[in-house]
């Protein structure tokens, strides 16, 4: 049975995604009151105790107009230009607005390979989990200075999934022109009917979002349909709602007219399958019976715990954990890679920078990337990539 929807005040964790028509208007730039009144929104979602990151578009809008670049579109090199320039005008505005709430606001721009490619992948969720952790509001933004038609997002609706799914969101709220999902375009088709619930995004959901080439492509509802697939797969729920209101997540929280897309599981449930299922873990850690007592009880593994290493492996492959007897107890994403992690095993954390000649992370696995599996097979055997120096 599909998850009924919840209050917009239980969630705990929400990305917001905020597109540029919103935030910009070509011929005066910056709507500083709508902005203003978003940050209310984001401070009561806060102060009840949600954590709240922003995927905010706006970049090349605000650029443009400062550089007053000619309407129409532009060349791939005026765009990085006004991207650099707006960049700016966009992390301030949102500074200045934040901190009227007595928020922090962190910049982070992202591109393609940072959410694609494992290693940079994982750099970018520590950053974004250490600025939720101390408080901040993470704004991020696809790095349109830099990137290409061949290496870019191209809109910032799937980007916001692809954080929601690496922060572990249990919500996202695409914030549009219109405030939800219609059989047909509205202004198109007077028939077409609103779609209050989406329990499953199936074909026939896909194709009332309209084409790639049609005017519901870039930043259309066809990214927006393309957004709710990544995330409801990861265990998050998706809104789409209308952004032309003030206070536009308190007209959500309120009642107003959205369309809710239904989780397929929780983030953290999602994540950890993934993690439990994969066939053939890289390498193995063996560790002592305090450590084994300290993961059953939902902590990290530090180093300390580790008795050996084996295998071969790199930073975020998912590596099997057994405990004295030989039997798998959890498998986890790699803190480190196989060299590093033997040169740090059994050491205090501490140790790490002054082993490896740089300050390090705590834990050898971290308790969100690991989930307890018990012995899957009878005989403890577990495969394994062989590294030819420790065979």
């Amino acid at each position: 049975m599909a998850e009924t929807r919840k209050a917009l005040s239980s969630h705990k964790r929400i990305v917001i995604k905020i597109g540029s028509a919103l935030l910009v208007d070509r011929a005066t730039g910056l709507k500083k009151a709508w902005l203003d009144a978003v940050c209310a929104d984001i401070a009561a979602l806060r102060a009840g105790g949600a954590e709240v990151l922003v995927v905010s578009s706006g970049a090349i809008a605000l650029g443009r107009t400062v550089l007053n670049l000619p309407k129409g579109a532009l060349k791939l090199e005026e765009s990085q230009a006004a991207a650099a320039v707006g960049q700016i005008a966009l992390a301030r505005a949102w500074s200045e607005s934040l901190s009227t709430e007595g928020i922090v606001a962190g910049q982070i721009l992202l591109t393609l390979g940072d959410t694609e490619e494992r290693r940079r992948y994982l750099n970018a969720r520590a950053t974004l989990q250490q600025l939720l952790k101390l408080g901040s509001v993470p704004i991020i933004n696809e790095n349109d200075t830099v990137a290409t038609t061949e290496i870019r997002y191209g809109d910032n609706d799937r980007l916001a999934a692809r954080v929601a799914t690496m922060a572990g969101a249990d919500l996202l709220v695409l914030l549009s022109d219109i405030d939800g999902l219609y059989t047909a375009p509205p202004h198109l088709d007077p028939q077409a009917k609103f779609l209050e619930t989406i329990a499953e995004i199936t074909p026939e959901i896909e194709a009332m979002a309209g084409g790639a080439a049609s005017e519901l492509s870039r930043g259309g509802m066809r990214t927006k349909i393309d957004a709710g697939k990544i995330a409801t797969a990861a265990g998050c729920a998706m809104i789409i709602a209308s952004g032309k209101p003030d206070h536009p997540l308190r007209a959500v929280a309120e009642g107003a007219r959205s369309s809710w897309f239904a989780p397929s599981g929780s983030p953290v449930a999602a994540r950890k399958t993934w993690i439990a299922g994969q066939l053939q873990p890289a390498g193995i850690l063996s560790i002592d019976e305090g450590a084994e007592m300290a993961l059953r009880s939902g902590k990290s593994l530090l180093p300390a715990g580790v008795l050996s290493v084996s295998g071969l492996f790199s930073r975020g492959d998912t590596i099997a954990i057994v405990g004295l007897n030989g039997r798998e107890i959890a498998r986890g994403l790699a803190s480190y890679d196989a060299e590093e992690a033997r040169q740090i095993a059994g050491k205090k954390s501490t140790e790490i920078a002054g082993l490896l000649g740089y300050p390090g992370r705590t834990a050898m696995v971290h308790r969100d990337d690991l989930v307890m599996t018990g012995a899957l097979r009878p005989d403890g055997a577990l495969a394994q990539k062989k590294d030819p120096a420790h065979a």
